[in-house]
């Protein structure tokens, strides 16, 4: 059995999200379906390659979480997993809120 390797759990969470890769300029609009305190996986049919740096937008309801971000892993037609890079202290706050939710399933 393999060993978890996630520093926090990570929790069923549905909510829309966009990408922006800089590099590219791409923008894609695509869904998070586990956010964790760390990170999200992101449903996508064509993730950026692993090591790619995005700024990613996560909203749910009247909220909206902002980071920097890198794509960790990317399985193609599945998605991406991907790690929060320097998180703001108000968006820290939306983050603890939304797991705080997803905890109570």
């Amino acid at each position: 059995m393999e060993r978890e390797r996630r520093r926090t759990p990570r929790y069923i969470f549905i909510a829309s999200a966009e990408l922006f890769e800089e590099q590219s300029e791409v923008r894609l609009a695509t869904r998070v379906s586990e956010l964790s305190q760390h990170g999200c996986y992101l449903d996508m049919m064509n993730p950026f390659p692993t090591g790619t740096l995005i700024l990613l937008k996560i909203f749910s309801g009247d909220l909206t979480f902002q980071s920097k971000a890198k794509i960790v892993y990317a399985t193609p037609n599945m998605g991406a997993g991907v790690t929060f890079l320097d998180v703001e202290p108000k968006y820290e706050y939306i983050l603890s809120r939304w797991l705080e939710e997803a905890a109570k399933g």
